[in-house]
């Protein structure tokens, strides 16, 4: 009896509480931000000769830069300088040839062979992946 009753208090509580939520329409139904599409304003820069310059209205802020560039900049890093062991290594390597990606492709093109091993997978014939399966005691 004492359990039903704390239960159904706290029902009635936590009823309480998500109503004061729907303000605006139902719980699941309403707007929301766009969490992908905020993006932080750059700080205000002062020139050290305070010649300053009336604004242009509408023209884009100098110091802004577009955030599908700073994305990018994020996940691949911005153009580095090549270290020297890098510009050594390229430059002993020399420039490839033009249809590289094409001569590899050939059937005609050599390759060094890399053991019994990896002949027979290659030679294995192909199945469903059924035998492939973890945990199957044949």
């Amino acid at each position: 009896m004492r359990k039903s009753a704390a239960t159904l208090c706290l029902l009635v509580l936590g009823a309480g509480t998500l109503s004061a939520c729907a303000s605006g329409g139902s719980l699941f139904n309403r707007v929301r931000p766009d969490e992908f599409a905020v993006t932080r304003q750059a700080p205000l820069v002062v020139p050290p000769d305070f010649a300053l310059a009336p604004p242009n209205p509408g023209a884009p802020r100098p110091q802004d830069v577009d955030s599908s560039k700073q994305a990018l900049d994020a996940l691949f890093g911005g153009p580095a300088p090549r270290s020297a062991v890098e510009t050594d290594a390229l430059g002993k390597a020399g420039a490839s040839a033009v249809g590289i990606r094409s001569t590899v492709g050939d059937p005609q093109t050599r390759t060094v062979a890399k053991g019994a091993a990896v002949q027979n997978i290659l030679a294995a014939p192909q199945g469903d992946g059924a035998e492939a399966q973890a945990g199957t005691a044949g």
